[in-house]
């Protein structure tokens, strides 16, 4: 492992094997009938506790991802750090009121849908923000009753081992929660392959979940994928005052390590010259610095190929004339190591050049100008990306028909964030899968209709009684002398209440 600031190594970490994969598999798939099985309030008790050590041992997880990819430390305590809790405090928020048995609906009083973890699940989580995805997987997995294993990036596998350790603490059993370092061709290929992984989840770049998709496809697993994005932010004429900087400076957060991240600034023309005056003041404001120092500055991009891949996007933007109005190629002043790259604008891009087209993942923001509505909408979905795209203008009208019209999965106006509950997400090339609080069920699978007759009570008492005599190792004699259906449904509890069902059922 190499410290982004200093390029110094720190620590060494070995890569899983085949054979390591299978045996975590084998183990979360031992485990799951166990978990799956427990209360659901007493899930929620221990991912409870996993979120009171989390938050309790929160400046030692921030320390650990500023030295494994470089976020500044007071960075990564308020913002890395804290968007895990975020995700997990709403988690167990929406677990409370989740229905895992709910009627099919007032046409069908006596059909009753049944949802079931749908078992093991590998989940395989990026470097750049490392706890906002572990916390986004891991959570709603343990929640739901599914057994895992996580393979963290290769190059940012502390902070999940340290998390792991979490986990242990808070008393998530053996085999439940499993950890895997290794890289994509290796851990991450055998775990889309494996016949008993039930789900992938993967977020990362678009070419490595289309070579995902293709591995899963055998085995026809379910797959989540949260690929890469080349946001677009439309900023109208009537704007706020305070978009254009605000727009600049989400992009260049995270040392523009975000798939989220606005970096095509689309600009209506006659404000267009006093956007681009601002968008470079942002940038030649901002501080870069060591990530192990205090304060509010941006740190290092991750490692030597990161930086090399920003440094060469920066030369094409160069190159096919775009207009650098800041930053540009080598390090900031004053830092001669250390994987530092100067916030960078581009002014007069247009749509077909390189950096308006390729996922940069480093500071560099692309100025668009645009004349009419119509044309801004065409600039912003002219990507083969579809993640997150964002509106400025004080016209709620034209934000709202802007919005419908733009194609991703995400769409932000005047610099407000989504809320919680609001699903995370892209379309086309930036996957399709989505995640958020009161999106548990992407664990889930519908397991079944039940429709109950009153001269067919015993046949659907005898089936549920078996099917719950599995599930909590009663023996079938016991079941079967059971006098009333809703002693044996109160078995699968469901938010602490048992079922109340109608006459026909009775």
């Amino acid at each position: 492992m190499i410290n982004p600031s200093t390029e110094e190594a720190f620590a060494i970490i070995s890569l899983g094997s085949d054979k390591d994969t299978d045996l975590a598999v084998d183990a979360a798939k031992r485990a799951f009938d166990g978990w799956s099985n427990t209360a659901p309030g007493e899930r929620l008790a221990k991912v409870e506790r996993l979120l009171e050590i989390y938050k309790h041992r929160a400046e030692e997880m921030a320390r650990t991802i500023s030295q494994e990819m470089g976020a500044p430390i007071d960075m990564a305590l308020r913002s890395q750090v804290g968007a895990g809790a975020w995700h997990m405090t709403n988690f167990i928020t929406a677990f409370r009121d989740f229905k895992f048995v709910r009627p099919l609906g007032d046409h069908a009083p006596n059909n009753w849908i049944v949802m079931d973890p749908i078992g093991v699940v590998g989940l395989i989580t990026p470097w750049n923000w490392p706890m906002n995805q572990v916390t986004l997987k891991v959570t709603p997995a343990l929640l739901a009753g599914c057994t895992l294993v996580l393979k963290p990036s290769e190059a940012a596998p502390l902070s999940s081992t340290l998390f792991a350790e979490f986990a242990d603490e808070a008393g998530i059993p053996a085999s439940v929660f499993n950890l895997v370092n290794g890289d994509g061709p290796g851990v991450g290929t055998r775990l889309s392959a494996h016949p008993d992984i039930e789900m992938i989840s993967f977020t990362g770049s678009t070419r490595a979940g289309k070579a995902i998709s293709k591995v899963a496809a055998e085995t026809l697993k379910r797959v989540a994928l949260e690929l890469g994005g080349k946001g677009a932010n439309i900023i109208f004429e009537d704007a706020d005052d305070d978009a254009v900087r605000r727009g600049a400076a989400h992009c260049f957060n995270n040392t523009g390590q975000s798939c989220n991240a606005p970096t095509r600034m689309l600009v209506q023309r006659s404000i267009y010259n006093d956007a681009v005056d601002t968008a470079k003041s942002v940038a030649e404001a901002l501080s870069i610095d060591v990530a192990h120092r205090h304060g509010a500055h941006i740190g290092p991009l991750l490692s030597d190929t990161q930086y090399s891949r920003v440094q060469e996007l920066i030369g094409k933007g160069i190159e096919e004339g775009a207009r650098l109005v800041a930053g540009g190629l080598g390090r900031p002043s004053g830092l001669n190591r250390g994987y530092f790259v100067q916030p960078t604008v581009f002014a007069d891009v247009h749509n077909t050049m390189t950096i308006a087209r390729e996922e940069v993942f480093g500071p560099v923001l692309s100025i668009i100008p645009f004349d009419t509505e119509e044309e801004a909408i065409a600039i912003a979905n002219d990507t083969p990306c579809g993640l997150s795209n964002y509106v400025q203008t004080q016209n709620g009208e034209r934000r709202n028909r802007v919005a419908r019209k733009l194609r991703s999965g995400m769409v932000e106006m005047n610099g407000v964030s989504r809320a919680a509950g609001a699903p995370f997400g892209g379309v086309t090339a930036s996957g399709r899968a989505r995640w958020g609080d009161r999106l548990l069920r992407s664990y889930l699978f519908e397991a079944a209709s039940v429709l109950l007759h009153r001269t067919k009570r015993w046949r659907y008492l005898k089936a549920w009684g078996l099917r719950l005599a599995k599930r909590n190792g009663m023996k079938k004699a016991q079941v079967a002398v059971a006098r009333n259906l809703a002693v044996i449904l109160h078995c699968i509890w469901v938010d602490g209440t048992s079922f109340q069902w109608g006459k026909e059922a009775a």
